[in-house]
């Protein structure tokens, strides 16, 4: 069931209920156009993740700016997003089983929508299902570029992947799907970017086997926050797919920008509200977020605008706070904390809470909580 949301518009923000997912608006905006206006500059498209918001009201801002559409990551959050208004989305995903495709082929009676394979097989049941329902879909052959998790080699067995999708009825070959994960969270920035040279490198031997074959390639989708600078500037990628932008957590403040320098082209926008709800031990304040409001994988939150206060640990409902020196946290005392993860902390909570100043501006659900089917 759907909890109530924390606050109401014309709340200050320490009238809000905790633990609570607040957006500064101010932040959040400045994100979503400076990832915009980095695309454009490059003349290539925007289709941020959902993955990481997973919310229509979010889609549809970055969309009004420019987005092309959306991708996501499962066929339950790709319902949401077209039954929420998104007419283009990309499962940037491979989709198996029968269910799954046949709903995954009922979304495109009303909207475009694609999807990545890597396999023969899938290629075969995308298309049968796409003609049972009578509606033609999108497919992008995924390459492995360095992620290591799907994807092919860029070489002749690739090609044929290509030629077999471009063949089955009811799919349409879109282009292939480049994406590095894990240069996203490489610290330096020169190593960033020697990660993404490698990946250009196995995205222009598929392209170049391609052309040998014959076969267009209308798209090459991939790119995250950490790197999309560089596949923009690359003359390869035409499509960027950066999702924690929007937000940035404390995990992406660690990237280092070229100066050496914490890279600050996107601001935090996204914090997590708690309360102190004891103060029983000298040095110590405990607060309302633990383990079921954040996600704790990539490290702990940072304490926002608090200095002397760092967030030591969690267990189910609690976080424990460590103050330095004379450092004091009243009892009921409200502050806000950075996510070590946005995707997966945002995935724990019904609502967001948007304030602009101390004032909330905006209460927006989390449309695809949950959708990870």
């Amino acid at each position: 069931m759907t909890q109530p949301p924390p606050a109401r518009i014309g709340n200050a923000i320490t009238d809000v209920d905790t633990p609570a997912l607040l957006v500064d608006l101010d932040a959040f905006e400045r994100n979503l156009q400076r990832m915009q206006q980095l695309a454009d500059t490059a003349g290539v498209r925007l289709r941020p993740h959902a993955k990481t918001h997973k919310s229509v009201d979010v889609a549809l801002a970055q969309i009004s700016l420019g987005a092309v559409g959306q991708c996501c990551q499962k066929v339950s959050e790709a319902e949401v997003l077209v039954h929420g208004g998104v007419g283009d989305v990309l499962v940037s995903n491979q989709i198996v089983g029968p269910r799954k495709l046949e709903r995954l082929a009922r979304l495109a009676r009303t909207a475009t929508i694609g999807v990545c394979v890597d396999d023969a097989a899938n290629i075969a049941d995308l298309s049968a299902a796409a003609t049972r329902i009578g509606v033609g879909l999108d497919v992008y052959l995924e390459i492995d570029v360095g992620m290591g998790r799907c994807g092919v080699a860029p070489d002749s067995g690739a090609v044929t992947l290509c030629r077999l999708i471009g063949d089955a009825p009811g799919l349409r070959f879109a282009g292939i799907q480049a994406y590095h994960g894990k240069a996203q969270h490489i610290r330096g920035a020169g190593e960033r970017a020697g990660a993404i040279r490698h990946a250009a490198g196995a995205v222009q031997r598929m392209l170049d086997l391609l052309a040998a074959a014959d076969i267009a390639c209308p798209t090459v989708t991939g790119a995250g926050t950490g790197t999309a600078p560089f596949e923009a500037e690359s003359g390869l990628w035409t499509e960027l797919q950066a999702g924690s932008y929007a937000f940035m957590d404390a995990d992406y403040a660690r990237n280092l920008g070229a100066d050496g320098a914490p890279d600050d082209r996107f601001e935090h926008s996204l914090f997590l509200l708690t309360t102190i709800m004891s103060t029983a031990r000298a040095g110590t304040a405990i607060c309302d977020v633990g383990l079921k409001s954040t996600s704790f994988e990539s490290g702990l939150p940072l304490v926002a605008d608090q200095p002397g206060v760092t967030y030591a640990g969690p267990s189910d409902e609690h976080g424990t706070l460590r103050l330095d020196g004379g450092t004091r946290l009243g009892l009921g005392r409200k502050i806000r904390l950075i996510p070590g993860h946005c995707d997966p902390t945002i995935n724990l909570h019904d609502w967001y809470v948007g304030y602009r100043g101390e004032v909330v501006e905006r209460i927006w659900p989390v449309s695809a909580r949950g959708a990870f089917f």
